[in-house]
């Protein structure tokens, strides 16, 4: 039986390594489905996962209005498992503070307590070593049902050198692999 991945793209340069973590999960066989934040289709169209993933990519939860049913808990019915690829420090802030503003943070709050997120964050190294953000993943990895795929150590599209490169989609589809 084929396993539903719900993935979740937001605003960064990384949403590039995105479009071959679903190329891998649709060639294994998994049914994908896409949301993107508003700010992530000014880095990779909506199109490019549309085809990669043969399913409409959700963006928006009130312009689904016209759709029967209430669009963002028919997603949490079909989803087996939910990766962020990459998350980015806003959205991981939204999540850890229950703030539901977008299709994205309303369906992850809205998931059954029984399935579990990975989330693969991408971000500046400063941002990624802020307190704050810092504190908001210990929140989370406290929930157990939230698995962080910290990120990698190289250089970053800003060009400085640290941690904050997404990880690799092999790695990403691994980590789906073991966790459905």
């Amino acid at each position: 039986m084929k396993k539903n991945v719900l993935v979740g793209v937001c605003a960064g340069i990384a949403s590039y390594k995105t479009c071959e973590l679903i190329r891998l999960l649709v060639k294994d066989n998994f049914n994908v489905k896409v949301i993107m934040t508003e700010s992530s289709t000014k880095f990779v169209t909506p199109l490019v996962f549309q085809t990669l993933s043969n399913n409409l990519v959700c963006l928006d939860m009130f312009s689904l209005a016209k759709e029967d049913g209430i669009k963002h808990i028919e997603i949490t019915d079909w989803t087996d498992i939910c990766v962020v690829a990459p998350l980015t420090a806003n959205t991981l802030s939204k999540i850890a503070n229950g703030i539901c503003d977008n299709l994205l943070t309303t369906v992850i709050c809205a998931l059954p307590q029984n399935k579990k997120i990975i989330f693969a964050p991408a971000m500046n190294t400063n941002m990624w070593k802020n307190p704050i953000i810092q504190e908001n993943v210990e929140k989370l990895k406290q929930l157990k049902r939230y698995t962080f795929l910290n990120p990698a150590e190289g250089v970053l599209a800003c060009g400085a050198y640290g941690e904050g490169r997404m990880l690799e989609p092999e790695e990403i589809y691994k980590k789906i692999q073991i966790s459905i």
